[in-house]
């Protein structure tokens, strides 16, 4: 969708008003003079003092004047100037500007340099995105794809015994399930994108989500557990469930949520008793698609829809350095 265009027509530019505005006050002084001189007969022409004065008024008007255009409109021209290099350049554009003239301007640039370098971010994930999400499903399509041709193939000369025939069929229905699993995981990371109304929840309405699903599972809620943050209950059961989802396939049979309350947000420590992750992976746990349960159907996506659910939220997630078996990860959001 094309983005809003301005009406196009003649818009006086800024650096006009500002002398415009200002030869218009100083002029008042000089008509009013004119004016009485017009209309007083006894009046001798204007004096060389008055001129003198006149003169000055001009200078300082034409001197205030400048000094509002390079504090303004120069700023604001060079900002102009940078959204069209960023634009075209992209994240090496995104830079300060040489000269800011007043606070506001100041302000106004530091919020679009800010959300420049968010958009090109966002940019540059959707791409990488992109090129990792075809990767993976083009494996399973192409499976499906020479298995389905095999079976076609079949003949009387050279017929498939019952063994083959059912190892494609079971091959075919397995990277079905894997196209399925990843779609879900491209839903849910689709719905990790949309803002949601800002909700209350604490970490034992968070167990409790996760003891109905994982009911054959010890899950346990400690410290500040009935401090309320702020995340809506179904982005909760996302970001809560794939870490608990992760934590089970793993070997674990504990799962220990500990809310530690800090400042104006809310920490909460999920540990668990499973195999852990080695110092090999601990740098690749949030690179999307990464994932040691392949052969088990692992799609390696939720963690990365936890972080983006999560900053959507305003919160993070960070995996914990700990000495005792198992994994830990702190996640942390706004608190009430």
């Amino acid at each position: 969708m094309p983005a809003p265009q301005v009406k196009p027509k003649w818009r006086p530019p800024l650096a006009l008003i500002v002398y415009a505005v200002l030869l218009s006050i100083m002029s008042l002084p000089i008509i009013s003079i004119i004016w009485f001189r017009a209309t007083d007969n006894a009046a001798s022409m204007t004096t060389a003092t008055e001129a003198a004065g006149l003169l000055a008024v001009l200078l300082v008007t034409l001197a205030v004047a400048y000094v509002l255009s390079r504090n303004i409109t120069g700023p604001i021209n060079a900002l102009i100037a940078r959204s069209d290099e960023i634009a075209h350049g992209g994240r090496s554009a995104i830079r300060p500007l040489g000269s800011y003239g007043t606070r506001e301007i100041a302000t106004l640039s530091q919020s679009f340099l800010d959300l420049a370098a968010k958009l090109v971010d966002r940019s540059e994930h959707v791409r990488s995105f992109a090129a990792h999400v075809s990767h993976e499903l083009k494996s399973p399509l192409t499976s499906i794809r020479g298995a389905a041709e095999l079976l076609r193939d079949d003949d009387d000369q050279q017929p498939m015994t019952s063994a083959e025939r059912l190892r494609f069929l079971e091959n075919i229905i397995a990277d079905s399930e894997r196209l399925d699993l990843l779609l879900a995981r491209l839903r849910e990371l689709a719905y990790a994108e949309i803002p949601m109304p800002s909700e209350q929840i604490c970490t034992e309405d968070v167990c409790r989500m996760l003891r109905e699903r994982f009911a054959a599972f010890e899950i346990v809620a400690e410290g500040d557990s009935a401090r309320l943050f702020t995340l809506p209950v179904e982005a909760a059961a996302v970001v809560f469930g794939n870490l608990a989802d992760n934590a089970f396939q793993n070997g674990a049979k504990r799962l220990r949520l500990t809310a530690l309350a800090t400042g104006q947000s809310v920490t909460v420590l999920v540990s668990d008793d499973g195999n852990g992750i080695s110092p090999a992976n601990r740098e690749r746990v949030f690179q999307p698609f990464f994932s040691t349960r392949r052969q088990q159907g692992g799609t390696g996506m939720g963690l990365e829809i936890a972080r983006t659910m999560l900053a959507s939220h305003g919160g993070q997630i960070a995996l914990q350095d700990r000495q005792e078996p198992g994994t830990q990860f702190a996640v942390t959001l706004p608190q009430v």
